[in-house]
């Protein structure tokens, strides 16, 4: 069946990828007023390669936000319910940043396709349209072997602000036996892993203010507070000697770690050349006592992800700012609640700065995402990393994933586990100029999927329990 699967497949790749090219051609960047009509059209584009899949039901919900996209094909009695989330958003971007091509007008060059959302996550949600129409044309059904259900939302790159509110207000539609979430990465081509934890994210802006206006500091340096000297300063108090967050009570609830997650994290293919390789950093930081993939997936991080004060471009003024702001990136850990975190950072800076500084903290707690662990004992997890060793031709590992997601809220909503899968790779540029991503993943991804339809729907009338017991 694997065979017969990649056969086919690799006879479709030239269409999998044209229809890629084609709805990477939509501008459909979240956050952004003017670009309402593209994420309209970008819906309606998936919408009509559901449709032509052959999903019977397929709605463009118009929330507020964004568009989302919902699909069900519900043939399969007594077999489990599986509901798919990925988003068709896409990060902005710098276009005059990209060397390859266009954001926008996406190219092949070496096995790759370049171009923004190719592998985040347009290019994911792809390979699960791929995946369904192998599984169907291997199997010769006119139905999946599951109840399959789609919903791909416009709004994640911007927080999945309403998303919650999408999800009751259609609640009876959404029952599932279990969720897949596709909007991962995998550990590297040559070694898949399966992800099995999400960090959760906040998202945190900090203004310092100043003088009452930008002042020439001719007239006032010296006496005059500076807000980007107030903001640097409690930047640098953000970590200790030894990479540890400083906030009062911030590790009390994080999970340590089991040894059979080290060991885990520890039997994945690493050295440090292949990373700042493949990850384009320069060097290795965080957090002593824990290995990279550690620090990485399973222990809490802060970064500083925007930084504005003065005259950062353009000839200088001479001038003490008005006002300097930072914003900051909290990545929690299995254990730690959003709301506890945002209680211990305006403590934080509370207790940070001079009572002669004036400053504005604002945390968005529409967008605020908890961490996630799927439970290790779930049925559909080893017949994920069963269906991925046939998708791949190799048995994968155990991996985590380093960013945010609303994975928590979905099964808070819905009831049902959450299992993850993604056809990303480290070096695949989220967010970063030149996206990309390898066409090969995508072929191998959409096999994945297809053995795992298989899989789950092969039992008959017990396929519920190879889901969740």
């Amino acid at each position: 069946m694997a065979a017969n699967v990649h056969d086919y497949l690799t006879r479709h790749c030239d269409d999998l990828v044209k229809e890629l090219i084609g709805w990477i051609r939509h501008r459909s960047v979240a956050g952004l007023p003017e670009s309402e009509p593209e994420l309209i059209r970008s819906a309606n584009w998936l919408a009509g390669a559901l449709r032509a899949t052959g999903f019977p039901h397929v709605d463009v919900w118009r929330i507020e936000g964004a568009p989302a996209v919902y699909a069900e094909w519900c043939e399969a009695p007594g077999a489990p319910t599986v509901l798919i989330y990925s988003h068709h958003d896409v990060r902005v971007t710098d276009d005059d940043q990209w060397e390859e091509t266009h954001p926008f007008e996406a190219v092949v060059r070496d096995g790759y396709v370049y171009g923004r959302g190719a592998s985040d996550a347009k290019g994911q949600v792809l390979a699960h349209v791929w995946g369904l129409r192998a599984h169907l044309a291997t199997t010769g059904r006119d139905a999946p072997a599951v109840n399959i259900k789609i919903l791909v939302e416009g709004e994640e790159e911007a927080g999945s602000g309403h998303l919650a509110e999408a999800l009751e207000q259609h609640r009876e539609r959404l029952d599932a036996d279990l969720i897949v979430f596709s909007d991962t990465l995998t550990w590297r081509a040559d070694h898949p892993a399966v992800c099995t934890s999400l960090r959760g994210m906040i998202s945190a802006e900090l203004r310092v203010f100043g003088p009452l206006r930008d002042v020439h500091s001719g007239a006032v340096s010296g006496p005059a507070i500076n807000p980007a000297i107030e903001l640097s300063a409690l930047i640098a108090a953000l970590h200790d000697d030894r990479g540890r967050i400083t906030l009062p009570g911030f590790y009390d609830d994080v999970e340590e770690l089991t040894e059979t997650r080290r060991a885990e994290l520890a039997a994945l293919p690493y050295s440090d050349e292949d990373w700042l390789e493949r990850s384009e950093t320069r060097a290795i930081g965080g957090e002593h006592g824990y290995t990279v993939l550690e620090r990485l997936w399973e222990r809490p991080a802060v970064e500083v992800i925007g930084l504005l004060s003065g005259d950062p471009a353009g000839l200088p003024r001479a001038a003490v700012p008005a006002v300097a702001t930072a914003r900051f990136s909290f990545r929690t850990a299995s254990g730690q609640k959003a709301a506890t975190v945002e209680k211990q950072l305006r403590q934080w800076v509370e207790s940070r700065l001079d009572d002669r500084v004036e400053y504005d903290l604002s945390i968005s707690e529409e967008i605020s995402q908890e961490p996630y662990r799927t439970p290790d004992d779930l049925p559909a997890l080893a017949e994920l990393a069963a269906a991925m060793e046939e998708g791949f031709g190799k048995r994968p590992g155990r991996m985590g994933n380093a960013g945010g997601g609303p994975a928590e809220l979905l099964t808070r909503v819905i009831g049902a586990p959450v299992v993850f899968f993604g056809t990303g790779l480290p070096e695949d540029r989220w967010h970063d100029d030149d996206e990309r991503v390898a066409i090969q993943m995508l072929i191998n991804g959409a096999a994945t999927l297809a053995s795992f339809w298989q899989r789950l729907g092969s039992a008959g009338d017990g396929g519920r329990g190879q889901v969740a017991q």
